[in-house]
Protein backbone atom coordinates (compact mmCIF):
# COMPACT_ATOMS: atom_id res chain seq x y z
CA UNK A 1 0.00 0.00 0.00
CA UNK A 2 1.36 3.39 -0.96
CA UNK A 3 0.06 6.87 -0.23
CA UNK A 4 1.63 9.98 -1.72
CA UNK A 5 0.50 13.48 -0.75
CA UNK A 6 0.90 16.61 -2.84
CA UNK A 7 -0.39 20.16 -3.01
CA UNK A 8 1.09 21.75 0.08
CA UNK A 9 2.17 25.39 -0.26
CA UNK A 10 2.45 28.80 1.32
CA UNK A 11 -0.90 30.61 1.21
CA UNK A 12 -2.28 33.81 2.71
CA UNK A 13 -4.98 33.81 5.40
CA UNK A 14 -8.38 33.46 3.80
CA UNK A 15 -6.91 31.63 0.85
CA UNK A 16 -7.62 28.19 -0.56
CA UNK A 17 -5.55 25.09 -1.17
CA UNK A 18 -6.27 21.59 -2.46
CA UNK A 19 -4.29 18.63 -1.21
CA UNK A 20 -4.23 15.31 -3.02
CA UNK A 21 -3.46 11.83 -1.74
CA UNK A 22 -2.66 9.28 -4.42
CA UNK A 23 -3.54 5.83 -3.15
CA UNK A 24 -2.38 2.53 -4.62
CA UNK A 25 -1.76 -1.08 -3.75
CA UNK A 26 -4.94 -1.95 -1.85
CA UNK A 27 -5.98 -5.58 -1.89
CA UNK A 28 -9.04 -5.26 0.34
CA UNK A 29 -12.43 -4.20 -0.87
CA UNK A 30 -13.16 -1.44 1.61
CA UNK A 31 -11.05 0.99 3.55
CA UNK A 32 -11.10 4.51 4.91
CA UNK A 33 -8.74 7.35 4.11
CA UNK A 34 -8.12 10.18 6.55
CA UNK A 35 -6.18 13.40 6.59
CA UNK A 36 -4.18 14.27 9.68
CA UNK A 37 -2.04 17.27 10.48
CA UNK A 38 0.75 18.03 12.89
CA UNK A 39 1.93 21.50 13.76
CA UNK A 40 5.33 22.14 15.37
CA UNK A 41 5.24 21.29 19.05
CA UNK A 42 1.70 19.90 18.87
CA UNK A 43 0.18 16.46 18.76
CA UNK A 44 -0.99 15.01 15.49
CA UNK A 45 -4.73 15.49 15.00
CA UNK A 46 -7.29 13.98 12.69
CA UNK A 47 -8.78 16.44 10.24
CA UNK A 48 -11.16 14.53 7.99
CA UNK A 49 -12.04 11.02 6.89
CA UNK A 50 -13.84 9.37 3.97
CA UNK A 51 -15.10 5.81 3.78
CA UNK A 52 -14.53 3.88 0.58
CA UNK A 53 -17.58 1.70 1.23
CA UNK A 54 -20.27 4.39 1.05
CA UNK A 55 -18.54 7.75 0.78
CA UNK A 56 -19.38 8.71 4.37
CA UNK A 57 -17.31 11.67 5.55
CA UNK A 58 -16.39 13.15 8.91
CA UNK A 59 -14.57 16.30 9.98
CA UNK A 60 -12.87 17.73 13.03
CA UNK A 61 -14.80 20.63 14.54
CA UNK A 62 -11.93 22.99 13.77
CA UNK A 63 -12.35 22.52 10.00
CA UNK A 64 -16.09 21.91 9.58
CA UNK A 65 -17.57 24.18 6.96
CA UNK A 66 -14.13 25.09 5.56
CA UNK A 67 -12.60 21.79 4.44
CA UNK A 68 -14.11 19.18 2.12
CA UNK A 69 -12.80 15.67 1.57
CA UNK A 70 -13.60 13.81 -1.63
CA UNK A 71 -12.47 10.82 -3.64
CA UNK A 72 -11.93 10.20 -7.33
CA UNK A 73 -12.50 6.53 -8.06
CA UNK A 74 -11.14 6.87 -11.58
CA UNK A 75 -7.60 7.58 -10.40
CA UNK A 76 -7.58 6.42 -6.77
CA UNK A 77 -7.00 9.90 -5.35
CA UNK A 78 -8.48 11.43 -2.23
CA UNK A 79 -8.50 15.22 -2.08
CA UNK A 80 -8.85 17.75 0.71
CA UNK A 81 -10.21 21.11 -0.41
CA UNK A 82 -9.28 23.73 2.15
CA UNK A 83 -11.04 27.11 2.08
CA UNK A 84 -10.89 30.15 4.36
CA UNK A 85 -7.49 29.06 5.62
CA UNK A 86 -6.25 30.40 8.94
CA UNK A 87 -2.73 30.66 10.37
CA UNK A 88 -3.64 27.92 12.83
CA UNK A 89 -4.11 25.55 9.89
CA UNK A 90 -0.35 25.64 9.38
CA UNK A 91 1.00 22.10 9.72
CA UNK A 92 2.36 19.10 7.90
CA UNK A 93 -0.62 17.27 6.46
CA UNK A 94 -0.58 13.49 6.14
CA UNK A 95 -3.00 11.08 4.55
CA UNK A 96 -3.43 7.64 6.03
CA UNK A 97 -5.35 4.46 5.27
CA UNK A 98 -7.21 2.08 7.54
CA UNK A 99 -7.91 -1.30 5.95
CA UNK A 100 -9.47 -2.82 9.09
CA UNK A 101 -12.14 -0.20 9.77
CA UNK A 102 -13.80 1.72 6.97
CA UNK A 103 -16.45 3.37 9.14
CA UNK A 104 -14.65 6.69 9.78
CA UNK A 105 -15.86 6.46 13.39
CA UNK A 106 -12.60 7.84 14.71
CA UNK A 107 -9.03 8.79 13.89
CA UNK A 108 -7.26 5.78 15.37
CA UNK A 109 -5.91 2.53 13.99
CA UNK A 110 -4.54 3.79 10.68
CA UNK A 111 -1.90 1.40 9.36
CA UNK A 112 -0.50 3.11 6.29
CA UNK A 113 0.83 6.65 6.04
CA UNK A 114 2.13 9.04 3.43
CA UNK A 115 5.22 11.17 3.86
CA UNK A 116 3.35 14.44 4.43
CA UNK A 117 3.07 17.79 2.70
CA UNK A 118 3.68 21.21 4.29
CA UNK A 119 0.89 23.76 4.45
CA UNK A 120 1.81 27.22 5.68
CA UNK A 121 -0.79 29.95 6.13
CA UNK A 122 0.85 33.30 6.61
CA UNK A 123 0.69 36.87 5.37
Amino acid sequence: VQLVESGGALVRPGGTLRLSCQVSGFTVRYWSIAWFRQAPGKKREGVSCISESDGYTSYADSVKGRFTISRDKSNGAVSLQMNSLKPEDTAVYFCAANVDDYSCSGFTGYQYWGQGTQVTVSS
